[in-house]
């Protein structure tokens, strides 16, 4: 199922990891982990499909796709972004990609209500990030077949990495909704959702040329399950859209948008909504177009710790006036776009006095897009208590930008 390293640094090797192959094409690995915690109510699953190869592993396959990457990528160590394994798709056709990420999506939702003890027909809210989707009814889709109520609303995040973060942001927090469609954390406070991101990056990347990209990128997903104002209270956030001018990392939209203006909602029937992100597209019909390693850092560590300060003034400002100034966020979930851009963002936050902990939590992914923060939630919830706060930090290309803090009540 993996290559060479079978040790639990592996995803599909770690103690709690089932693996099975889904019957697509020769067979496609694939592998889900479900986590709860029963003290704070919340549980969730993450997952991986496709071949799970280690950095060499990988360099083999982009050389024998590109030639030699060292020629002119500026990865030339993943193991320094915090990177251990990528999961891979083998040649499908576009049917069996097609059916490969249906069947995904369903058994991660199926498992994701399992991981919380609620079945299918209780939920009645599904919010999904994915950078491109496989198709514009995506979570329509999955929902059905994983057997969630017709009448549930289902909304589809196209932020890039941000997806799973704003999609989280919406549907916490009633000032958020654009005034177009129905206000989203309104009408699921209280019910019982799933929120996450499930990213395809494999099939995304398959024929580009990008080898930057094809070294950073892979498959996964991070699905939890939470009761807005229940087991997930709101306290405070931001969001910013910051236009992408010199294309530092362009990206193919392969959703509708009309590019008249950065952030679209439309609600496409009556129960599913659509929130989608102006990209700087590449010029051509690639999908992706990385400028460069440096550019990536100052595209994302200046309007990132500009948020996350303003949300972490707020926070402070709040606890100052409901009498719990001694409150302290317990652990920043950060999408892990890469280690080294994390810890410089750790680094200009501590030079302005701003401090908590921000783990680096799933080496065993690549990156994962809208995927990553779910995952790393994931990954700490067992820590979790009732009354933590936690800080939600996400970003990705276009470029948006979304931090909020919530309060696991107790």
């Amino acid at each position: 199922m993996s290559n060479s390293r079978t040790n639990q640094d592996d995803f599909y090797h770690r103690p709690n990891t089932r693996t099975e192959t889904i019957p697509v094409g020769a067979g496609v690995p694939f592998g889900f982990e479900k986590v709860h915690n029963p003290v704070v109510g919340i549980g969730g699953v993450c997952g991986a499909w496709g071949n799970s190869l280690d950095n060499q592993a990988l360099k083999d396959h982009i050389t024998q796709k590109l030639g030699d990457p060292n020629q002119t990528s500026e990865v030339r160590n993943p193991d320094e972004l915090g990177f251990a394994y990528r999961h891979i798709l083998p040649t499908l056709s576009e049917t069996e990609h097609r059916e490969l990420e249906l069947q995904v999506g369903a058994r991660l939702l199926e498992e994701a209500c399992l991981a919380n003890g609620w079945k299918t027909d209780q939920v009645e809210g599904v919010i999904l990030g994915m950078s491109a989707p496989i198709t514009l009814d995506y979570v329509d889709q999955i929902c059905n077949r994983a057997h969630i109520p017709e009448q549930s609303l289902k909304v589809s995040i196209h932020k890039a990495c941000d997806g799973s973060v704003a999609g989280l942001h919406l549907s916490l927090n009633p000032k958020l909704s654009p005034s177009n469609i129905p206000n989203i954390a309104q009408k699921l406070f209280g019910k019982k959702i799933l929120v996450g991101g499930i990213e395809g990056l494999s099939r995304f990347l398959r024929n580009s040329m990008d080898i930057n990209a094809l070294q950073l990128f892979g498959n996964g997903a991070g699905i939890i399950g939470i009761i807005p104002g229940v087991t997930m209270k709101y306290i405070t956030g931001s969001t910013r859209e910051v236009y992408d001018e010199e294309g530092v990392l362009q990206v193919h939209m392969n959703y509708p948008h009309s590019k008249e203006t950065m952030l679209e909602a439309t609600q496409t029937d009556r129960n599913t909504i659509r929130v989608a992100g102006l990209m700087h597209e590449p010029p051509d019909d690639n999908p992706i177009a990385m400028a460069g390693m440096m550019g990536m850092v100052k595209l994302f560590i200046r309007n990132g710790v500009q948020i996350v300060t303003e949300v972490y003034h707020s926070y402070r400002q709040i606890m100052e006036q409901t009498g719990s100034a001694s409150q302290e966020i317990t652990v920043a979930i950060v999408h892990h776009a890469n280690l080294k851009i994390n810890q410089l963002k750790e680094k200009h936050l501590s030079s302005a006095n701003i401090r908590f902990p921000m783990p680096w939590l799933i080496h065993d992914f690549g990156n994962v897009s809208a995927a990553s923060n779910m995952i790393a939630f994931l990954r700490w919830l067992p820590r979790l208590k009732p009354g933590d706060h936690v800080l939600f930090d996400g970003f990705g290309a276009g470029t948006y930008y979304d931090a909020l803090v919530v309060d696991l009540p107790k």
